[in-house]
This record gives structure tokens, sequence and C-alpha cells, in this order.
């Protein structure tokens, strides 16, 4: 009995060790993403705005429902480039821009409910911008001169 208690905790060490120095490993990896222009840029804000009126869905990345990130996967898969889904890493695969140089495409990060990198959206120049933007409301365009939009507002991004 006591060389199989001792078995058991030899064998368990070593797994125990495993699983400390590979758990930074099981979340997804975020890729680079690669081959973005400008023109793939506007065909997503393009695709995003005729999503428009769909209704918001929490994981949704489809027409029949998008909650924020999902919104800006689908409508650049549409556009021929695979990005991720999730606000926060989208923010890990793109590059600051000023909003002064902002183009149609570009992301829009919030801070929302104290919450960084909580809510993306995808500019449509003009200060505008198309986002699912919550739980019962539907994909609509909004004003980063809104107050609240203002307020909440940390960046602009743009796959390099």
């Amino acid at each position: 009995m006591h060389a199989a208690s001792t078995l058991r905790r030899t064998c368990s060490l070593p797994l125990v060790l495993f699983l400390v120095l590979f758990s930074g490993c099981v979340s997804a990896p975020t890729r680079p993403v690669t081959g973005y222009t400008p023109a793939i840029g506007e065909k997503a804000a393009k695709t995003a705005v005729s999503m428009v009126g769909r209704p918001y869905k929490e994981r949704g990345d489809s027409p029949a429902g998008f909650d924020c990130s999902g919104l800006v996967r689908y409508s650049y898969l549409a556009a021929g480039l695979d990005v991720p889904h999730g606000a926060r890493q989208l923010k890990t695969v793109t590059i600051p821009v000023s909003t002064k140089s902002l183009r149609k495409g570009d992301l829009l990060f919030f801070n929302e409910k104290g919450e960084m990198y909580s809510h993306v959206g995808i500019s449509l120049g003009n200060s505008q911008f198309v986002h699912a933007p919550s739980s019962g409301k539907k994909v609509r365009k909004d004003s980063l001169k809104d107050p609240y939009w203002k307020k909440s507002f940390l960046e602009a991004r743009r796959f390099n």
C-alpha cells in the first residue's frame, strides 16, 4: 500500500508541473493578420453597413445575430481577411492610428462599464461607425461625437 501511494505521488508530480508550466497555452493563440489593404477595409465597412438592423447575439458572428467583434470578424471575412473574434484579441493584431487619419474599416475600441477594450466598432469615416451595441439592440450606425461614445472611446486601430 505504501509503494502504491508513493507511486501515485511521483506520477502526479510531472503532470502537475506540466499543467503549471503550460497553462498559459490553453487560451487560443492570436495569430498575426496578413494581407490587409485599404480596399479590404472599405469592403469590410460596406459589409458591416449592410448588416445594420440585424439582431445582437452574444458570441454571434453571422447575419442571424452579431456581437461587436463578431460583426468585425464577419465583415472582414466577407472582404477576404481572416481576423479573430473578440475585442481584446482584435486589439492585439492591430496597430494604433490617430483619429485624424481614420480610414473606412479601421477599428474603434471603447471602454464600456469600466472594462477596457470591451467594445469595438468599424469606422465609416466622418466620425461615423457601425457596431453591434448590446443585448436587445440591433446593429446600427453611431457617431463618435455622441457624448456617450466620445466619453467611452479608447483608441482607433488598424490591421497592419
